[in-house]
């Protein structure tokens, strides 16, 4: 489709501040209908800011916004929606305690009469039935589905309202691969009839796939636009941090086929969710689990962690075996096991207490361990490079890469045995990964045992020492070397056979 003479919005020397801070400085920047036009940019280089200009949440210091070439000023979310510019950012806008159809009547543009809100609704089924999203009822609670199910209902929400211009932040992160590719298919559809997505991932291999052009931020300023290809990844890397990256995950180190076990589940279950689960936690190496969402993998995490009531099976650390029913047990001493969920806002971190108090929370009740001490945070922060304006800062004023540094922290200086990760790297720029990844090699290799679940098939190749799929509440297929692709994974993710070359697969039909 030839790109038409003039963009839905265009952003013309606009810049905002906050006191003596500048999100965005004199920026130039247009979006046309017909396009898919992804934004790329490490935390705080300027996206989020972005988004919200566009959105009509915050309104320009100075600068002005054009909609379909006349300067409009857009001064509330509903403003913008009655433009048709609808925005669906990372941090879900649902309300957990309204059902998934009171969310989806919240702002939309003439519902209060039945007909109107049926309306609304049967759009909103018609796209998660595209989506894997069928079996989402509407009088069901937000807070009763799991966080990808409400990622697909925000989806829906956005796009059953006829969008002009669509505005997705992080719009798959919590996604699987199956469902990631349906909703690609609905995004190339609505770009076909018209539609300029604005399109926010920090996922490469999902750019590469969807985007017709790129746009770079830094430093709240707009760096570069150009047509998806036109650059090599190592380069479009360079952009986005102002120097090079030559490679996103550290080296990987050969398996030691002798490495001391830390800890072994066997035949793990859990009533209908999980199914003669067997799982080796060896010193020094990372293991991966992989599937679809809802297959097991979480239940795993949470089982090791004392979280679940009715296991069955064995867990064995040590030659001894261990009955490991509480959290408390199990990030003991004795036993240090630390897990870091994958919600970091509702499970990893009290938002409206400060960075100090997050820190300390996973230590107390442990003997030896002054939780209040910063010094023992000290390390990991630098690390990391946390950055705030002092551990006195309220968690809920940090970026999502931030936060995440510290839900890691908190947990690294208890000194653990065995790390159990789950998708830690949800949402987060590159820099963030490339950090947090290297973390986890260092942790690795110096002997700390990682189960990492991620639903990133990438970090599953390139970080992982082994990798476990998960379908239906079993593992059905392992992946080790040069048999962890991204073919293997997704086919395997299906419950289809999977030949390799080494790696022994355990199917079930």
């Amino acid at each position: 489709m030839p790109r038409p003479d003039t963009a839905i919005v265009h952003l013309s020397g606009v810049s905002k501040t906050y006191g003596a801070t500048k999100a965005l400085s004199e920026v130039q920047f247009s979006c046309f209908g017909g396009e898919i036009h992804a934004i790329l940019g490490e935390n705080g280089a300027g996206k989020s800011t972005l988004m919200k200009l566009v959105s009509g949440v915050i309104q320009p210091t100075i600068g002005d916004i054009h909609i379909d070439g006349t300067p409009t000023q857009l001064m509330s979310p509903a403003d913008a929606m009655s433009r048709g510019l609808i925005c669906m950012f990372q941090e879900l806008s649902l309300v957990p305690d309204l059902t998934v159809r009171e969310n989806l009547m919240l702002g939309a543009p003439g519902t209060g009469l039945g007909r109107l809100d049926a309306k609304v609704v049967a759009r909103a089924q018609a796209v998660l039935a595209k989506i894997d999203g069928t079996s989402i009822r509407m009088n069901t609670r937000i807070a009763d589905l799991t966080l990808a199910e409400s990622q697909q209902v925000e989806i829906a929400k956005a796009l059953s309202r006829n969008p002009r211009l669509l505005i997705l932040d992080e719009a798959t992160s919590a996604l699987n691969a199956s469902v990631v590719e349906k909703v690609f298919h609905l995004i190339r559809a609505e770009r076909d009839r018209g539609v300029g997505i604005l399109f926010i991932s920090h996922r490469f291999h999902e750019i590469e796939a969807l985007a017709d052009r790129i746009s770079i931020f830094r430093n709240g300023a707009h760096v570069e636009t150009f047509d998806n290809g036109a650059y090599d990844y190592g380069a479009i890397i360079s952009k986005m941090v102002g120097q090079r990256i030559d490679d996103l995950f550290p080296p990987k180190p050969k398996a030691d086929p002798n490495a001391e076990d830390v800890i072994a589940i066997n035949g793990f279950g859990w009533g209908e969710r999980l199914h003669d689960v067997s799982i080796t936690l060896r010193k020094g190496q990372i293991t991966g689990l992989g599937g679809l969402d809802g297959q097991g993998q979480g239940d795993v995490l949470h089982g090791l962690f004392g979280l679940l009531k009715g296991t069955t099976g064995t867990c064995v650390m040590g030659g001894k075996t261990l009955a490991i029913t509480h959290p408390k047990t199990a990030k003991s001493p004795e036993l240090g096991i630390a897990l870091v969920p994958e919600d970091r806002k509702t499970e990893g971190l009290v938002l409206d207490q400060s960075i100090a108090r997050n820190l300390e929370l996973a230590a107390l009740g442990i003997n030896g361990i002054d939780a209040g001490d910063p010094a023992i945070y000290q390390p990991f922060l630098d690390a990391l490079e946390l950055k705030c304006d002092s551990l006195d800062q309220t968690i809920s004023e940090l970026s999502g890469g931030n936060q995440q540094k510290v839900a890691l922290t908190k947990w690294l200086a208890l000194g653990p045995r065995c790390m159990l990760l789950a998708d830690p790297t949800r949402g987060i720029d590159v820099k963030t990964k490339t950090q947090i990844y290297a973390l986890l090699r260092r942790l690795a290799n110096s002997g700390v045992a990682i189960l990492l679940l991620s639903t990133d098939y990438e970090e599953l190749i390139h970080l992982c020492d082994e990798t476990h799929i998960f379908y239906d509440g079993r593992i059905v297929q392992h992946l080790s070397g040069g048999d962890t692709t991204a073919e293997n994974i997704i086919a395997a993710s299906l419950n289809m056979h999977v030949g390799t070359k080494q790696a022994e697969a355990t199917h079930h039909a």
